[in-house]
Formats: C-alpha cells, sequence, structure tokens
C-alpha cells in the first residue's frame, strides 16, 4: 500500500439549493514528484498512474479503514495530478469531522493504493506506472508544508445548531505535537489466482479490498482462508504482527540491479528452451579494383547461429494460517516484495559473472595509482578500438575498486576526479553517489563485481547481451498441511556476441 500526501484542497460545506454540501475538492496525488516513505523507499507517480473509473475510493480519516466518512465521488486527471471530489456521509461522526475541516485542524489529504505496474530507476526510486486506488485519508499535517486548505465556505440548515467547540481551560493546556506523517510505500505486485474447484486464496491486493468492505462480507472471506504450515511461523515473521511496532519491517535487500540496469534488458524468446543469435564471423572485405573493367574483390561472410540455454531463477515460501490470520493484511505484501527483491538480486549476479566470464582479453592495471590506472583504461580502449573501430562505453567495478578511483589525488593531493570540476578533471566522482564518469566512461558499482572490466555495452552493438522474462509472483494453496506457499520466478539468458568488445582487468 502507498499512502502519499498531496497538494493543497478547498473545502464547499454549502451547495446552491441551500443543503449542506459536505464535499471536499482539490488534488489527491501529484505526478512526476518524487518523495520519501516513512521506510526511506523513494516514489514517484507518473502521469495517469491513478485512473478516473472504477470503484469509487472511500473517504477515510488516518488511513483506519474503520473510520470511514464518506466517498470520492469525481476524478479528473490534469497535467499536474489527480484532482477529487468527494462527499461526507450525514453521520455523526462525519459531521465532527467536518467540524475539524472547517476550523482547519484537519487540512490535508493523502491517497491509498495498491501499485499494479512499477519500476525502480537506477537511483532506486519506485516509478509507479499504474495503480489501484482505494481510499483518501483526511489527515491533520502532510509531508509537504504546501499541503494546506484554501479557503472555507460552510453553512447548515436552520434546524440545525452547531454545538459548541471546547475550549481549553488555560493558555498552559497543550497538546503533545503531531508528527508529519511521511508516505509509506509497500510495493504489491498482483498475485495470480490460481484455478480450483474450492476457494482460491485472494492476491494481496484483493485481500486488503475485501478488508476495507469490512462487516459480515470480511468476515466470510475470511473464513474461507486455509493456509497453514510449519515452513513459516508467527515466530518468524514478528515484525508484521499486530503488536505496538516502531518504524516499518527492515531489510538489506536492494531492490536495484546496478549491472542490469546499466545494460537494459531484452524480451526472451517465448518458446523453446534455448534460441538462436546470429553472430557474422566472417566479414566481407573490400578492395581497390585493379583497372577498368577487371573483377573486384572476390570476397565470402559467414553467419554463425548460436544457440543461447534458458535458464530458470525462483524461490518459494510456505505462509501458515496463524501467520496470515493474526498478522496486518500487507504481511503478504512485504512476503512478495521480499521474494521479488531476492530474485532480482541473483539475476543482476548471473549477469555480471555470466558477461567476466566470457572476456578474453586482459590489462593490466593499477586503480590505487592514478598513473597505472589511466594507462590501463586507455590500453584497454586502445585493444578494443584496435579490431572494432569502437571505444568503451562502461566500466564495471566493485565497491573496493570505486574506493580506490574515489580517492586518488594528483602529485598536490587534489582530487583526481573531483566532484566539482575543475577545468582540467579527468571526470568526477562523490562519495554520496555511485554515478560518475571517470575518463567519460560510465562507471557501474555493484557488489557482484566478480573482478574490474570495461566495455562497449550500449545499443545494439552492445559486446553483452542480457534476455529475461520475469513471470512474477505465484501463489498456490496446499491443502493436505493447509498452507499457503507463495513464490517468485523467471526465466534469464546471457549472450556474449562480440568479445572482443570486452576487456578485463588484471
Amino acid at each position: 500500500m502507498i499512502r502519499f500526501e498531496a497538494a493543497n484542497f478547498s473545502l464547499d460545506c454549502a451547495a446552491p439549493d441551500g443543503q449542506p454540501a459536505r464535499s471536499i475538492t482539490g488534488l489527491a496525488c501529484p505526478w512526476n514528484v518524487t518523495t520519501t516513505d516513512s521506510s526511506g523507499t523513494r516514489v514517484m507517480f507518473m502521469p495517469g498512474a491513478l485512473s478516473e473509473g472504477g470503484r469509487a475510493p472511500k473517504l477515510i480519516e488516518g488511513h483506519d479503514l474503520s473510520k470511514i466518512r464518506g466517498l470520492v465521488t469525481e476524478r479528473v486527471n490534469t497535467s499536474d495530478g489527480m484532482m477529487f471530489t468527494a462527499k461526507l456521509a450525514d453521520t455523526r461522526d462525519a459531521t465532527d469531522t467536518l467540524e475539524l475541516l472547517k476550523m482547519g485542524a484537519i487540512d490535508a489529504v493523502s491517497v491509498g493504493v495498491v501499485p499494479t505496474k512499477f519500476k525502480f530507476d537506477q537511483a532506486g526510486t519506485m516509478v509507479v506506472e499504474a495503480a489501484d486506488w482505494h481510499e483518501l485519508s483526511l489527515v491533520a499535517i502532510p509531508a509537504f508544508e504546501s499541503a494546506r486548505i484554501e479557503s472555507v465556505t460552510a453553512s447548515a440548515p436552520d434546524d440545525e445548531q452547531p454545538e459548541p467547540t471546547p475550549q481549553p481551560e488555560s493558555e498552559n493546556e497543550m497538546t503533545e505535537p503531531i508528527e508529519a506523517a511521511a508516505p509509506a510505500i509497500i510495493p504489491t505486485p498482483a498475485l495470480p489466482a490460481e484455478p480450483r474447484k474450492a476457494f482460491s486464496m485472494p492476491s494481496a491486493a484483493e485481500y486488503i479490498v475485501k478488508f476495507a468492505a469490512g462487516g459480515s462480507e470480511f468476515a466470510e472471506f475470511n473464513a474461507k482462508i486455509k493456509a497453514a504450515a510449519p515452513d513459516v511461523i508467527t515466530t518468524d515473521t514478528p515484525g508484521v504482527l499486530p503488536e505496538p511496532i516502531v518504524g516499518s519491517v527492515f531489510s538489506q535487500l536492494d531492490p536495484v540491479r546496478p549491472f542490469v540496469s546499466a545494460i537494459g534488458t531484452r524480451a526472451l524468446p517465448a518458446g523453446g528452451a534455448t534460441f538462436r543469435r546470429p553472430v557474422i564471423t566472417v566479414y566481407p572485405v573490400a578492395a581497390e579494383q585493379a583497372s577498368q573493367n577487371t573483377a573486384v574483390n572476390a570476397t565470402t561472410m559467414t553467419i554463425a547461429n548460436n544457440d543461447v540455454q534458458k535458464v530458470t531463477f525462483g524461490n518459494y515460501v510456505t505462509l501458515s494460517e496463524q501467520d496470515i490470520d493474526w498478522t496486518d493484511p500487507n504481511s503478504v505484501a512485504i512476503v512478495v516484495n521480499q521474494l521479488g527483491i531476492a530474485y532480482g538480486q541473483a539475476t543482476n549476479e548471473y549477469a555480471i559473472d555470466e558477461c567476466y566470464t566470457s572476456i578474453t582479453q586482459t590489462q593490466a592495471w593499477d586503480s590505487t595509482v592514478p598513473q597505472d590506472m589511466i594507462s590501463g583504461i586507455y590500453g584497454a580502449a586502445a585493444t578494443i578500438a584496435s579490431t572494432t573501430n569502437r571505444l568503451p562505453t562502461h566500466l564495471v567495478v566493485s565497491p573496493t575498486v570505486w574506493g580506490n578511483l574515489g580517492s586518488l589525488v594528483d602529485d598536490s593531493n587534489r582530487p583526481l576526479f573531483a566532484t566539482v570540476n575543475p577545468m582540467n578533471a579527468p571526470g568526477s566522482m562523490q562519495a554520496g553517489s555511485f554515478n560518475g564518469n571517470p575518463l567519460g566512461l560510465n562507471i557501474v558499482v555493484d557488489k557482484d563485481c566478480p573482478g574490474s572490466f570495461i566495455g562497449h555495452m550500449a545499443g545494439a552493438a552492445a559486446g553483452f547481451e542480457f534476455y529475461e522474462q520475469q513471470r512474477g509472483a505465484i501463489s498456490i494453496d496446499v491443502p493436505s498441511i493447509l498452507g499457503r506457499t507463495i513464490a517468485w520466478r523467471g526465466y534469464v539468458a546471457a549472450f556474449t556476441p562480440a568479445p572482443d568488445l570486452l576487456v578485463k582487468f588484471v
């Protein structure tokens, strides 16, 4: 569930016919704005990520589904973001909320969505391209200072007398300060439902929708869920049990795949355990014509068909009935998210290992000595250009080598790759970012790197290719043990069509 603080909105409490309108209008979610949620994840919504159609989101307080106050009645997609109009119900609780809105005690909104299409960019930002919008929350303090109500216009029927607003007995009566609630993000890929004769376990998104409905509908739905297995018990997931918890579930798994993100992925053919990749092995040769009316140079060309083997990566976990029923509904989303991240790390390590082991050309260098480092890189670039007329585009190193490069200084103890470029700098690097361009190369820093290497790895003529077909999450009931198995899987393949475009450092 993503909870994202919105921008300013206005309040209209009276309709033209004199009846109380009890509605609010404003911007629910801005486009192309990056922020950080409470778990430290950066998130940004692309234009059109939220739909104007579908089931109307519920209007609630503080992302608490037990405090439903109304319904979103209108959604308009603009160039700035998703605009909304929401109507408050004619209930005592909603009336109390309306009074807080009128006096400005509640002056911001926050959307609650489940992402259905998203990706992570190189900076680790979760870019949401599509999401199901389930609720709109009223909040007192927004994550953005600009998220305030601009104007309030209120009126009530003649027979409705407003209740007096309690006043503090003295100026010394003060409440505890309320901290601004930062957006909270847990990516929730949809779990494909598996066909079966009996009741099928829901996806995380379906569970949340039923939970939001509440009442007998949720009670009946929850009673049908049967999943109990010894693989994962309640003691294995204390971070998602409904106990007093400070902060979100901590995880050291990094969703970023540095090497794969740098070189890009290609679509994996659907059929067959292998596929063919044609490569020219003998190129035609042109020569000067000896004289007029004589034959030009006779030549030949050979194209080899290379069989590329597909491999499968995946993982799974089995949840118990107690673990599902006694934990927060987001526990399933957390499990799915961690399975997906683990898959991404494994495939990234596979890609970089396959690339490194396929390199046959070598170049001596020393990343701790400026002169040796520069001569090594230029020597490797010359090796690549001597047979291909191409130059390297990427330098792939481990964090240790990256630290060596950033520590290099000249004879006057000035950083060789300065953070702020002087006129004579051969590139720039900084300790707070893996982005850099030593000697004009795109540096790729990856903890899985088995050794430093350089190569032309951009565009159609790249020296290394990585293919992938992500199959995503799958969930299956195990009736014999009353369990629920959730797995994440995908197919990948690696191929080096031009080894002479790559050089490893030794």
